[in-house]
């Protein structure tokens, strides 16, 4: 049964054309807020694929993807995006598709274009569920989020008021809601803290959220542990073996696809920093280990130097 259904989702996957997210494309949908027309994935599963760019006036913070599951009984939103206006124009696409109502949000990590438009779904009387850490970390960023905000976005941050989520949860929430089982997950430390995975066994589709990148470059926060990034990787997601996936950035694609530009790129990365410490060199020349065989990825200029001394820190007293 499960290889008739990738089967039959490989055929959807061919079937479909959907316009690539770029760093070069400022606006992929004049006639919404949103970067890009949600499009059905697989059967019952869609997304809004955002911008691999900065966060900018013409994509309106919409660069992540936001995506939802219909699953029969009721749509299961991943992320509310980074403004009111988002979530909101996120669901008049939802409610083009399906008259069945949203019964709950998910937010992936505790990021603005995350958590920022909770206060629309909450406004909706609609549950929304993020990881405790991840929780903690919006609460201590959200006013200077919401600033941030304002300064790019102008008159589409109007609305917003930010709210974490109204529910938590720790290592897993099961729900089973139409024909979909659905593990809301935290596989262990990866990105930021509370990264939080929705994985459908059945439908081997993994909605990965920032534990894992594809066509642009990641960002790597100060305070990341690379290390357990790489860990978690290997022996929770890997293992997992999901046949699709939807990264936090970057086009619905397949685990070798991600794992070559997200535990791979680590891997090198720490390689790179580490040759450089044992010669010697300093956090100044640091800056400029040599990426090139990542520098065809969208936001490479603005964050492949940054990486490097991120790591370089992290790595000098290991």
């Amino acid at each position: 049964m499960k290889n008739l259904f990738i089967a039959s989702a490989l055929l959807a996957l061919l079937n479909v054309t959907p316009v690539f997210a770029s760093e070069d494309i400022p606006d992929q949908y004049p006639g919404s807020v949103l970067y890009s027309k949600p499009y059905e994935v697989i059967p019952g599963i869609w997304s809004a694929i955002g911008a691999t760019a900065p966060p900018t006036y013409e994509n309106a913070g919409h660069n992540n993807n936001l995506s939802f599951i219909v699953t029969g009984e009721g749509v299961v939103v991943v992320n509310s995006g980074a403004s009111y206006k988002l979530a909101e124009a996120l669901h008049k696409e939802i409610k083009a598709v399906t008259d069945e109502p949203v019964k709950l949000v998910i937010n992936e990590n505790g990021q603005n274009h995350s958590m920022l438009g909770n206060n629309y779904w909450i406004e909706q009387g609609v549950p929304v569920l993020g990881h405790v850490d991840a929780a903690a970390e919006f609460e201590d960023g959200m006013g200077s989020a919401l600033a941030g905000l304002q300064g790019y976005a102008k008159e589409n941050a109007e609305g917003t008021d930010p709210m974490g989520p109204t529910e938590t949860f720790e290592d897993e929430r099961v729900l089973t809601m139409g024909d979909y089982e659905i593990h809301v997950m935290n596989l262990g430390p990866a990105h930021s803290p509370g990264d939080t995975q929705v994985w459908l066994p059945k439908q081997g589709f993994m909605i990965a959220g920032d534990i894992a990148f594809s066509e642009r470059m990641m960002p790597i926060f100060s305070g990341t542990c690379t290390t357990c990034w790489i860990d978690t990787w290997e022996t929770k997601f890997m293992p997992l073996q999901p046949t699709f996936i939807i990264p936090g950035h970057g086009h619905p694609t397949n685990l070798a696809q991600v794992t070559r530009y997200t535990r791979d790129y680590l891997v090198y990365l720490r390689g790179k920093i580490g040759a450089h410490i044992e010669e010697g060199g300093d956090l100044a020349s640091a800056y400029y280990v040599d990426q090139s065989p990542y520098e065809h990825l969208d936001t490479f200029e603005e964050l492949a130097t940054k990486n490097a001394g991120v790591v370089y820190e992290e790595m000098e007293f290991e």
